[in-house]
Order: C-alpha cells, then sequence, then structure tokens
C-alpha cells in the first residue's frame, strides 16, 4: 500500500489533489492509519510524528501526488457572550477544564456536551447548536509544532526501522451529546455547502 509520508500546510500547494479524504477533529491527529480517500484510493498515512491537519493540508504520497484533507462537519456548539469580557471569563472555564475550543468571530465552538452547556448557560452564556468542521485551539506547544510541520515543506518519513510502535486509533471520550431541548439548532455557513462525492469518505485503523 502506498504510504502518505508527508503534510503540506494549508494553502502552501498548488498542484491538483488526486483525491481527498474527509475526516473529523480525532482522525486529523494521527500518525499511522490506514485510508480511503472519496475516489477509493488506499493509502497509509505513515509520519514521523502525529500532526495536527487542518481543512485544506494536503497529505504527500510517496511519488509525489497529493491528497486533499477536508475538515468534516461535526455536531458543535456556539457559544456567544453579551459582551467580550464575558466571553473571555466563560473561555477561561473551558480552558480550566482542558476542553478543545475553537474562537470563531464573536463566539467560541466545542463538541456537544451537555453537562459543559448547563455550565455555559449558568454563566449568561447563549448556545447555539451547530454543524460545522471544529478546528479548536491547539496551545502554545501545539503553536510551535504546527508553525514547524505546516511550513509548507514538512519532514519526510525517512527512517523507518526506529517505529516498532503503532499509534493507531485511540477511543476518545467525545462527549457528543445533543442538548435537552433547551439549546437553538442552526446550520452555519459550513452546511451550506454540497460535499458531494464526500460523504462516502472514510478512514480506517491501521492495526
Amino acid at each position: 500500500m502506498i504510504r502518505a509520508i508527508d503534510v503540506h500546510g494549508q494553502h502552501h500547494w498548488k498542484e491538483a489533489a488526486t483525491d481527498t479524504v474527509v475526516l473529523d477533529f480525532d482522525d486529523r491527529h494521527r500518525r499511522r492509519m490506514a485510508m480511503v480517500g472519496t475516489r477509493g484510493l488506499e493509502f497509509l498515512l505513515d509520519l514521523e510524528t502525529a500532526v495536527a491537519l487542518r481543512g485544506g493540508d494536503a497529505l504527500v504520497l510517496e511519488d509525489g501526488r497529493l491528497i486533499e484533507v477536508v475538515a468534516a462537519p461535526e455536531p458543535l456548539i456556539e457559544i456567544r457572550g453579551t459582551e467580550l469580557a464575558h466571553l473571555v471569563r466563560v473561555a477561561w472555564h473551558l480552558g480550566n477544564r482542558h476542553l478543545p475550543t475553537q474562537i470563531v468571530g464573536k463566539g467560541l465552538r466545542i463538541r456537544r456536551d451537555h453537562v459543559i452547556e448547563d455550565m455555559v448557560k449558568g454563566l449568561g452564556a447563549r448556545v447555539i447548536e451547530i454543524e460545522a468542521p471544529f478546528d479548536p485551539e491547539g496551545g502554545a506547544y501545539a503553536a510551535v509544532a504546527e508553525t514547524h510541520d505546516h511550513a509548507g515543506h514538512g519532514h519526510a518519513h525517512h527512517d523507518h526501522g526506529h517505529h516498532g510502535h503503532d499509534h493507531g486509533k485511540h477511543d476518545h471520550d467525545k462527549h457528543d451529546h445533543a442538548a435537552h431541548g433547551h439549546a437553538e439548532h442552526v446550520h452555519d455557513e459550513h452546511c451550506g455547502h454540497d460535499h458531494g462525492h464526500h460523504d462516502h469518505s472514510h478512514a480506517h485503523d491501521h492495526k
């Protein structure tokens, strides 16, 4: 099976992609994983280290072909505050719980979790249910790694001998619970996009 051994960062590539993979947040942070593109191309993601992929990145195959990464829509909630200081306070509480959080415009996005939703509402914030790609902030350490790995010329996987173990797919506690009838349900701008042939994209764990 052909391998993807490198990553080109968002929009740092111009060649036409051979295929596309549509991945959720968890599957966009892998080192080694078998994947199937929307056009049927099977390949093995085989990077030197796990990279936090973003929508718009390109995986580089051994023969130089590119596979475009598309961030899959996921069930999220968008949190709106009454003012900036209020939103910052909410963000502090989310950060105190180490929750992956995405900053967008005048709001915050997290995965659906009814316990957290109740906490946020208790802080006086507005909660809106949406379906959208999830691209949370990576933190200071991840930002450094991202700058290194997404500079448009990531490192090829030259030496495979020392990788005697496989970081396969882990079980994640996603807490994707729907709100209990008290949150607005809207779709943001991402949901209007027609993903067409992306609907059948899937990725398989490599054992």
